[in-house]
């Protein structure tokens, strides 16, 4: 079983992402996902760690992108040498618990990174939470990227697809 969630192929398959900055914090860190006219989506902004800042996301709308007995995603990106977090969410509000998972891609070089669903945890505002259940793949709504590496300054990460397996 392997169903792509998304390609960003094209201008309209970035259209209705979301950036949810720092600023919701008070921070200035800032960020978007565009089109690419190679063929691909770029997540790409500034983090800044002033005030209480330090953290940059692009989530999806909410749609049904569950996948009943899923074991991994699959991302196809080329990273800049940070770190990144693909945020999982099962229902459609805006604040609540994120699935996260990290993923360090080699910077320069496009790459399929798999990352197993028993790695995703459960995080609330950026911290682990205790109780809540493990990551049920046939309920996700939404899907994000985050910086949150704790380093001031520019990113970019491309984006040619992402998958469930």
């Amino acid at each position: 079983m392997s169903r792509e969630l998304f390609r960003f192929e094209s201008p309209s398959s970035v259209a209705r992402w979301a950036a949810i900055d720092d600023a919701v914090m008070g921070g200035i860190s800032r960020s978007r996902l565009r089109h690419d006219p190679a063929g691909h989506a770029v997540f790409e902004g500034v983090v800044s760690l002033e005030r209480n800042g330090g953290f940059a996301s692009v989530r999806s709308p909410p749609d049904d992108l569950g996948a009943q007995g899923a074991i991994a995603y699959a991302l196809e990106v080329r990273g800049d040498g940070r770190r990144y977090k693909l945020n999982l969410r099962t229902d459609d509000a805006f604040d609540g618990v994120n699935y996260q998972s990290a993923f360090e891609p080699p910077a320069g070089a496009w790459t399929l990174l798999r990352l197993p669903v028993s790695a995703f945890r459960p995080s609330f505002r950026g911290r682990t939470v205790p109780g809540a259940p493990p990551l049920d793949p046939a309920r996700v709504r939404r899907i994000g990227l985050m910086i949150a590496d704790q380093q001031a300054g520019p990113f970019a990460l491309a984006v040619r697809s992402i998958r469930v397996e």
